[in-house]
């Protein structure tokens, strides 16, 4: 709690992942992807309550032995590739409050997003709540470095390539261009009232959370998970979690 502001954490891990089967339990440095981030929210000091969102049972199994609580499995109907995860964390909104549990905020976690540095999601969720009367949603942010928009091309359908943008920047080197972001699973996070209005993180009102560049990743494949498996050695102190070896 921060502020007398109960805040809900939840992490959403489904089973079917298709780019890299098993992602959400596969070994990162010795421990399941999953639970580096159910170590992040039990950590924070502003969440009152972390629940995982999971339609396996081994997903659940794990999250359990780590301390993360999984009061539910995921219906059928939120399981599939097409769900967002709006939908996804509004139905743990809604058994929880039928259970009369009722929070000001909700925080979306995603699992495939493991380089968080410590401290990271306090400071996300202190800086919404203290700007509580001008933003509604926060969303965490990396900088485009390399595939910046006015860069992006596609083909056309006489077979050439064309700008992906319309009227796109132009600038001598990528350091010319006017900065770009990219939202990161870091953190996502809203009122809990305003996300039902707006159906989404993404808000007239929403404020950025910056993160560096080293935390700029997703894992979706297994390149993905072999490249943060090295940032996380390297930036392990960032970090500050212990590693099982």
């Amino acid at each position: 709690m921060y502020k007398n502001k109960r805040v809900l954490a939840v992490i959403t891990a489904r089973g079917g992942s298709k780019g890299l089967p098993g992602k959400n339990i596969r070994p990162l440095l010795g421990k399941p992807l999953i639970v580096w981030t159910i170590e992040k929210a039990l950590e924070s000091a502003c969440i009152d309550r972390v629940v995982v969102s999971t339609d396996s049972n081994a997903i659940a199994a794990v999250a359990k032995e780590h301390g993360a609580e999984v009061p539910f499995k995921r219906p059928k109907r939120l399981s599939g590739d097409r769900v967002g995860s709006y939908d996804v964390v509004v139905h743990a909104i809604e058994y929880l409050a039928h259970k009369g549990n009722v929070f000001d905020y909700v925080a979306l976690l995603e699992p495939t997003s493991p380089l968080r540095k410590k401290g990271d999601i306090d400071r996300a969720i202190m800086k919404l709540i203290d700007n509580e009367k001008k933003a509604d949603s926060l969303v965490s942010f990396g900088q485009v470095t390399l595939e910046h928009p006015a860069v992006i091309k596609k083909v056309s359908g006489r077979g050439y390539m064309v700008p992906y943008v319309k009227n796109p920047e132009k600038a001598t080197g990528r350091q010319g261009y006017s900065p770009a972001y990219f939202p990161y699973g870091v953190i996502y996070l809203a009122k809990t009232g305003s996300l039902y209005k707006h159906q989404s993180f993404y808000q007239p009102r929403t404020i950025p959370y910056f993160v560096e560049r080293w935390q700029c990743y997703e894992v979706d494949d297994i390149y993905d998970l072999m490249v943060i498996e090295t940032i996380l050695r390297h930036k392990i102190d960032d970090i500050s979690l212990p590693i099982s070896q």
